[in-house]
């Protein structure tokens, strides 16, 4: 979907569902579990801890998806490709914490890089950025930020490919 072929009105009723189906059900996930103990932040920096808040995401993404599905008679593309991304970094997880900022962020290059390559480069740039704070912040060794941007260069190429396919 992009602001060239939807109204405000037809991106409201398709960004309302995705806000409070997964946005505002993982926030508030994250807050309470930082309150009560169960994760030490709001990053989930501890492996361990991710397990839990994958689990979680995924269950989002899925009723959102048999949501969509239900209600329009299609199947969401992006939202689809988040969920394979999300299982990608979970089967990663069992190994390695793999950065999910730099992998959702190179993610999102290539959804801007489908719109136009310039916008796709610019935020594979910011997509840089963030894996380079990840690691200052000392969230993330270097081998988890590139093992997060790998998995999602993977995901996104597919995403990309289909895109392609989809549009001829």
């Amino acid at each position: 979907m992009s602001i060239r072929e939807y109204s405000l009105k037809e991106s409201m009723l398709y960004f309302l569902p995705v806000l409070l189906m997964i946005v505002i059900p993982v926030i508030i996930w994250l807050v309470w579990n930082v309150k009560t103990g169960r994760y030490t932040n709001m990053d989930v920096s501890n492996r361990i801890q991710r397990k839990t808040l994958y689990i979680f995401i995924a269950g989002a993404v899925i009723s959102y998806l048999i949501f969509n599905y239900i209600r329009n008679g299609y199947i969401d593309w992006v939202m689809l490709f988040i969920l394979i991304l999300l299982f990608a970094l979970q089967i990663s997880n069992l190994f390695i914490k793999s950065s999910m900022h730099t992998a959702f962020n190179v993610f999102v290059a290539a959804l801007f890089f489908s719109l136009d390559w310039k916008m796709g480069l610019i935020w594979l740039g910011i997509a840089i950025l963030v894996g380079i704070t990840r690691i200052i912040l000392k969230r993330h060794t270097v081998k988890e930020v590139f093992m997060g941007a790998a998995i999602a260069f993977m995901v996104s190429f597919i995403y990309l490919y289909c895109n392609i396919q989809f549009q001829h």
